[in-house]
């Protein structure tokens, strides 16, 4: 299949096809006679892993480590589990990160009447650091 063929079975644009490329998180494509790329399914299928890999949130550095690790069939499982581990630990990280902004905002947020002089707003004085 072509690149456009690629990228329309993956749902992804053809731009992203080419970066994975020059990331080599794609194998470089064969070229046919006519010089254009030539993939196959199992390009499609490891298109199909990044995409869900990314949807999951890990990185694309952290992608190849797991594509490396696919690709290394008869390991042991524990490298891929320790990365899924590592990632959810960090997700949740965030979460109590966006959690804390969130209540933090929140209290601002329900402090300001929404109307009235910017000089006595709750949130910009917050975001100031000044003291009313």
């Amino acid at each position: 299949m072509n690149i456009g063929q690629l990228a329309r079975q993956a749902g992804v644009p053809i731009d992203t096809v080419r970066y994975y490329e020059r990331q080599q998180l794609l194998p470089t494509a064969r070229r046919s006679a006519g010089g254009y790329r030539v993939f196959g399914d199992t390009d499609l299928t490891r298109l199909q892993f990044i995409r869900r890999a990314k949807a999951l949130g890990f990185t694309l550095d952290e992608i190849a480590d797991l594509l490396s690790l696919s690709d290394q069939r008869g390991d042991d499982m524990a490298r891929v589990r320790h990365t899924a581990v590592d990632k959810l630990t960090d997700i949740e990280q965030r979460i109590a990160q966006l959690q804390r902004m969130h209540g933090a905002l929140k209290v601002l947020v329900d402090a300001c009447p929404g109307h009235g002089d910017v000089v006595h707003c709750p949130i910009l004085t917050a975001l100031t650091g000044a003291r009313q």
